[in-house]
């Protein structure tokens, strides 16, 4: 199927103005690299999503759905097929005790929404760059809180179209995984469970752990966050330093001086360059450490 026929597939779905045709992906994801996709369509609602969804599905066009781009790297050729966008479906809904969301929403907006509202126990959350779906499929956790801590219950689509309702006992979150990820389902909504709280202090905590990571984490510079997870028994960022790469430089991707547990885009980096030095650290902490450094960031592409 040529792209011309794929865009009229998709245009039985979507609009023609959120379909954008050899999209540059670096305009979408926060390391800035990454070359066309052949498609990204930025569905409007839920619905919207879905009909995509399955439209991808019938025709057996490649599709991949992201957020907001910050634990992505798409690889310098592009990726050949259709881009999912969802930061549009960002409808944020604060109750007595809780908050319903949309998985576009920012974690930032959700924490503010719940600040708003004196709700706490989402603190954690305010400064994690990504949205919300993204940190439930990958359980998202900072500064010893995580996403389980704080749901209720998901809302999914299967890949049958199925919509299914999952409490937080069926949600199997563990470290940076989900059901989600077992399973060719998609988020479509999130339900917090948070506590009231007083309005100064949630602020302060919020306050107080942002100040915390940009002291520590080079903010200033593209990156998609942590790039190891957390391997057992060790930090990821000590293992980094300890094995020499502190500082250590591919092209234009670079090991941060403020944290080695952050590959960041120093100059014009191409993904290649930041692919480059990921594999050479994880080859060199395998070999003096026998430690497997498996990533957080998702790498996609051609």
């Amino acid at each position: 199927m040529n792209k011309e026929m794929i865009k009229n597939k998709l245009m039985d779905v979507i609009a023609a103005e959120r379909i954008l045709c050899d999209e540059p992906m670096k305009n979408h994801i926060s390391f800035k690299v990454g070359g066309p996709a052949d498609f990204l369509v930025v569905p409007e609602s839920c619905e919207e999503f879905i009909n995509v969804l399955a439209c991808c599905r019938k025709n057996n066009l490649p599709f991949y759905v992201m957020g907001n781009g910050t634990n992505l790297l798409v690889r310098d050729n592009g990726y050949r097929g259709v881009m999912i966008k969802t930061r549009q479906l960002c409808r944020i809904t604060v109750g007595d005790t809780g908050i319903s969301a949309e998985p576009g929403s920012l974690l930032k907006d959700v924490a503010q929404a719940a600040l708003e509202g004196c709700l706490t126990g989402m603190e954690f959350a305010s400064g994690i760059p990504g949205s919300l779906g993204g940190a439930v499929v990958m359980n998202a956790g900072a500064y010893d809180g995580e996403m389980k801590d704080i749901i209720r219950s998901i809302e999914v689509v299967t890949e049958s179209g199925e919509i299914l309702e999952l409490p937080i006992d069926e949600c199997r979150m563990g470290y940076r995984k989900s059901i989600v990820q077992e399973n060719p389902w998609f988020v479509t909504g999130v339900n917090l469970l948070l506590r009231k709280g007083d309005y100064n202090t949630i602020k302060a905590k919020m306050d107080d752990l942002n100040e915390r990571r940009r002291s520590k984490q080079p903010l200033e510079y593209p990156s998609a966050g942590s790039t190891f997870r957390r391997p057992e028994g060790y930090f990821a960022g000590k293992l980094v330093q300890d094995c020499g790469f502190k500082g250590y430089c591919v092209g234009g991707a670079q090991v941060s001086e403020k944290h080695s547990g952050f590959v960041i885009n120093k100059d014009n980096a191409t993904a290649d360059d930041i692919i480059t030095l990921i594999q050479t650290i994880q080859k060199k902490v395998k070999q003096d450490y026998g430690v497997d450094m498996r990533t957080e960031v998702i790498m996609i592409g051609e």
